[in-house]
């Protein structure tokens, strides 16, 4: 693998995998278990400018970090350009991360439909007002994670690299896929290698990665700095361990596992930890011979204990 550490600033890029930011997923429990992994910087789930500004009563839960993930991204969206730049600030006076990444591709209906995300695609010159403010307002690296473009006739990922470099980005990443596209099809790893060529700043490469030798085939044919990983990472976080989810140690895979929904049920209490530690639950044990009876005994089961004892147990590979 092609791989040389890279600089953001203060933050060392030691290793060629990055954990992606994923909203609903990549909590402080699970960026936890990613940072003892292997990840070396964690980014959070994507903060919205409208919560930071109003002080709206999710907002507490979504900034919160261990001071152990430090190097800590916080990634920010909204399709206002002057409550970004504001949210940035008061972000930076409140929690101080280590940097900020701004959201231009979340192809969430809700999201870019409003202009956010990859709505912004749309909109070049809102991206060159919200990087230069924000770079002119906080003492700390700006990011930008961007799609391809909206769509096919709108592929502008060139054009949008060159505005998010002049105006003072340290890196950006790129999920080569279009806004239209979603998650489907293939990522054209050929638009990650021509931005690559284009820039001068760190290019991230994004899409279609679910193995390590994905990665180094990632790196080795586009010449992209490192490699998000995003999906793939939800069922194998051990891929920044280096290994494939079929690889990972036994003793590894069940020890990560409980300490994951520890972590979670520190993080949220008992009751709502296990609730939300459901679908990763389910992640992990796809590696096991899990029943669909067992399976569905420990989705539905309300008690904690309960929950803890028969995760326990498919974890150990027994039946319920």
């Amino acid at each position: 693998m092609n791989f040389k550490p890279f600089s953001i600033g203060s933050i060392t890029i030691s290793k060629p995998l990055l954990q992606a930011p994923l909203d609903g997923w990549t909590n402080e429990p699970f960026r936890r278990i990613t940072r003892e992994l292997g990840a070396p910087v964690s980014v959070t789930e994507f903060i919205n400018g409208l919560d930071v500004v109003h002080k709206t009563p999710n907002l507490p839960q979504r900034i919160a970090f261990d001071e152990s993930e430090r190097p800590i991204i916080f990634q920010l969206f909204d399709d206002d350009p002057q409550r970004l730049i504001d949210s940035a600030c008061i972000l930076e006076a409140r929690c101080h991360p280590d940097a900020f990444d701004i959201n231009m591709g979340c192809s969430a209906r809700q999201v870019a439909n409003r202009g956010a995300g990859a709505g912004l695609l749309r909109h070049p010159e809102k991206i060159e007002t919200i990087i230069s403010g924000i770079r002119a307002k906080v003492s700390v690296p700006v990011t930008a994670k961007i799609r391809l473009g909206w769509d096919d006739d709108s592929i502008n990922y060139l054009e949008v690299g060159k505005i998010v470099e002049d105006c003072g980005a340290a890196m950006i990443t790129l999920h080569a896929r279009t806004r239209k596209q979603e998650y489907s099809g293939h990522a054209d790893w050929s638009a990650i290698a021509a931005m690559k060529v284009s820039l001068h700043i760190p290019v991230v490469g994004n899409g279609d990665v679910v193995t390590v030798a994905d990665a180094e085939r990632m790196i080795n044919e586009t010449g992209c700095d490192a490699v998000m990983v995003g999906r793939a990472m939800l069922r194998n976080p051990w891929i920044f361990a280096g290994y494939d989810f079929e690889e990972v140690p036994m003793d590894l895979f069940r020890d990560t596992c409980r300490k994951h929904l520890r972590y979670n049920m520190e993080y949220y209490g008992e009751q709502w930890g296990c609730v939300t530690f459901r679908k990763f639950a389910k992640r992990y044990l796809s590696r096991l011979e899990v029943s669909r009876e067992d399976m569905l005994k420990l989705m539905t089961t309300d008690d904690p204990a309960s929950f803890c004892g028969y995760f326990d147990a498919l974890l150990n590979g027994e039946t319920l």
